[in-house]
């Protein structure tokens, strides 16, 4: 487990801490109640958890200062995006990839607490992270 990428430990953790979160409350309830129980819990065990973290864009001379809100940013390494819908789309990938290249971070976590159970609700998208095997 020592040569394991930082980002994979970090996305262990955020992974235990959703289930736990979503097996108190279930499904169906804001976004907003999910993103603070769960930066609550990977706080409780010791994670720096940053909430709705501005990220800047550029485009050519442009600089958006605030070009998207990251709803946590765990440990200054993984981008967690949470949603509570009835299902992912493939709209939610690719922008929650996207979020994660304009951030400069190796790997993004999709989670969406809408699911019946959170393990149909978990997409991992990584950007030049090396496999996890």
């Amino acid at each position: 487990m020592g040569d394991s990428p930082k980002e994979n430990l970090v996305s262990g953790a955020v992974i235990d801490a959703a289930y736990r979160v979503h097996g108190t409350l279930g499904p169906g309830l804001m976004e907003s109640v999910y993103e603070t129980c769960l930066a609550h819990e990977l706080t409780q065990r010791g994670h720096l958890v940053a909430r709705q973290v501005p990220i800047a864009i550029r485009y050519r001379e442009l600089l958006f200062d605030i070009g998207f809100r990251a709803d946590l940013v765990v440990d200054d390494l993984v981008i967690v995006e949470l949603k509570s819908v009835e299902f992912l789309l493939p709209v939610h990938k690719k922008q929650t990839l996207t979020y994660v290249r304009q951030a400069g971070k190796r790997l993004g976590l999709l989670l969406n607490f809408g699911a019946e159970r959170i393990k149909h609700g978990i997409a991992r998208l990584a950007n030049g992270l090396p496999d996890s095997s």
